[in-house]
């Protein structure tokens, strides 16, 4: 089989692999689609191994890190299972949940296995992921994937667009909100989908006119350009000198992290799920006399990753909508590349 492996400083291999058989409690996916997650660039613009070292990974030197298929957003069918697997079946649609952990400690046994405290497996970074025709996983780690939810809506909800719900319901949002989600790539274009779903208003807030328009298109009521004056001001206008109930930040940037906390009306409730970067707040006014709840939220649990993928099925959410760049694993080189960019929408290789 082929798959992408990250060779560090913005290159990669597609790579000859021998096709995976199951160990007891394994499954072996075929994998029909495998998203590209900005948490993916990393690894790829990072040195060779550097993002590896960062994440933990432990068992080899310096210059004996193998070659490991990358993509940690991985959906597809199952194609053999191992001995003792007697919850998931040949030809089952499977999502995988691209974490695991010791099994036995309480956030492993809450779903939490990316806070397992003895470490995680990542697959994708620490072990083989889905950027290739088959991927071997344990069955703990898969969820079925709901009949009418597409390949590639699996693929994204298996990790950005999942980490959107879980971030709007780690604050509680409800149809009496008005939400500001800061930061309009694929995890800010899902919070702007559900948030809309869930009845609340949802002003959509960004740096660039183009993804302002996406946000339209995505159910957003309001949008806000950051790059034209005070944010803070014109969220305040739209809500009558309220303020927003509810913010999700997603940019990772700082700027965009004071703005969402300082948007908020008193009471407000705000989740920060950008990586990377620092925030700088003054905490008696803008969190202490305000009331402010401030959270963060990282992914989600493998139970909340079924409790998105039927929230999608049930309410018809368009996450195939996010997709702007279709590509097959030969074309790697090319998908990353322009990725790196980071100018269009979600991206995914397909099987």
């Amino acid at each position: 089989m082929r798959g992408v492996v990250f060779t560090g400083d913005r290159t990669l291999e597609v790579m000859d692999f021998d096709e995976p058989t199951p160990g007891p409690g394994e499954v072996v996916i075929g994998i029909k689609a495998s998203g590209l997650c900005g948490s993916d660039l990393k690894l790829y613009r990072d040195p060779p191994g550097a993002g590896l070292k960062a994440l933990g990974f432990k068992g080899f030197g310096d210059d004996e890190i193998p070659p490991i298929v990358a993509g940690h957003e991985p959906c597809g069918v199952v194609e053999a299972v191992g001995d003792g697997v007697t919850a998931f079946s040949i030809g089952d649609r499977v999502m995988q949940f691209h974490y695991d952990g010791c099994g036995v400690c309480d956030l492993c046994r809450s779903g939490w296995t990316q806070m397992c405290p003895t470490g995680a497996t990542i697959y994708g970074a620490t072990a083989h992921g889905g950027h290739a025709n088959y991927m071997v996983a344990p069955a703990n780690t898969l969820v079925h994937l709901p009949e009418g939810v597409s390949f590639p809506a699996g693929a994204a909800i298996a990790c950005g667009t999942g980490t959107a719900f879980g971030a709007l319901r780690r604050i509680d949002v409800t149809a009496l909100d008005t939400v500001a989600v800061f930061g309009l790539g694929p995890i800010g274009q899902s919070a702007v989908q559900f948030a809309a779903s869930m009845g609340a208003e949802v002003i959509a807030v960004d740096i660039d006119a183009e993804r302002l328009e996406v946000g339209k298109a995505r159910g957003a009521h309001h949008v806000v350009n950051s790059a034209d004056g005070d944010t803070v001001a014109a969220i305040k206008e739209i809500t009558g000198g309220k303020g927003a109930t509810a913010a999700v930040e997603c940019a990772g940037a700082p700027s965009a992290r004071v703005e969402a906390v300082r948007s908020l009306a008193p009471w407000g409730r705000c989740a920060y799920v950008g990586l990377g970067g620092d925030v700088t707040l003054d905490v008696a006014p803008d969190l202490v006399l305000k009331q402010i709840t401030l959270v963060g939220t990282y992914t989600f649990s493998n139970v909340g990753l079924g409790e998105c993928a039927r929230y999608v099925a049930r309410h018809g959410i368009a996450v195939d909508d996010l997709f702007t760049d279709h590509w097959t694993v030969e074309q790697a080189r090319e998908a990353y590349e322009k990725f790196d960019k980071q100018a269009g929408g979600k991206a995914v290789i397909e099987f």
